[in-house]
């Protein structure tokens, strides 16, 4: 399908997967606007799309969900009519086995990696309806699919959450020609794995998915016919077991 001039908005967007995807969506010919908390690293993200037109931002805290609601209206004045929503906000910390998990950490856990995500899709789903159309692609985990030791029971939680959500709703919608898609990634070189309890080495940041792998995901996707599509997609690095 032909993504030039469709409106899009990617939360997460100062970095990782979700700049990954904007970038990405941007040299399609979208019309992209980036969302997180930080404007900085969102002011850097648009300085490093040369195309046309060119990328905007909005800082914004998915996790409170009156400037959600701002942002969407924003987004309406600024872009028009929202097309493709991708969520990629996300939040996990370094102390999260359940014996060190600081309770304000599980939290804004599932805050942001939950309630975030419903924010989002629960703001932008009425004009979606109304024009009978639109895509959804949540940035879920392998851990939102399989519980793993690694990555916490609060990060598990708040993925297995975005995956239930993302599920119902694409349920519920598709009568309403409204495409949800949740992509699953294994191990992922981008920021959070600054908040890995060990360092990762140089090597096996090297072997991991790259933000721009999952980015050619959610454009497979969103290239799709409207007859077309794909409620789930799994993408691990090869070295990643998955079962």
């Amino acid at each position: 399908m032909e993504l030039k001039d469709k409106a899009v908005l990617v939360t997460g967007g100062g970095s990782g997967v979700g700049a990954a995807v904007a970038l990405a969506l941007g040299r399609e010919g979208c019309r992209v606007a980036i969302a997180g908390r930080t404007e900085q690293k969102l002011r850097a993200v648009a300085q490093q799309f040369e195309g046309q037109p060119p990328l905007v931002f909005r800082a914004c805290d998915v996790a409170d969900r009156a400037q959600v609601k701002a942002l969407l209206a924003w987004l309406d004045a600024t872009l028009g009519a929202l097309d493709i929503l991708v969520n990629s906000a996300g939040a996990i910390v370094a102390n999260r086995t359940m014996s060190k998990l600081d309770p304000a950490d599980w939290d804004r856990i599932l805050a942001v990696n939950a309630t975030g995500a419903f924010n989002c899709i629960h703001a932008a789903l009425p004009a979606m309806r109304a024009r009978r159309s639109g895509l959804i692609v949540n940035i879920s985990s392998i851990a939102g699919k399989r519980a793993l030791m690694l990555s916490g029971p609060a990060y598990c939680a708040s993925k297995f959450a975005m995956t239930a959500l993302g599920t119902t709703v694409g349920l519920e919608e598709r009568e309403n020609g409204i495409h949800v898609t949740n992509i699953y990634p294994g191990e992922i070189d981008s920021p959070m794995l600054d908040f890995r309890p060990t360092p990762v080495t140089p090597e096996r940041r090297a072997q991991m998915l790259q933000p721009e792998d999952v980015a050619a995901a959610v454009l497979m996707v969103a290239k799709l016919p409207p007859r077309a599509l794909v409620p789930e997609l799994v993408i691990t690095p090869l070295y990643q077991g998955y079962a």
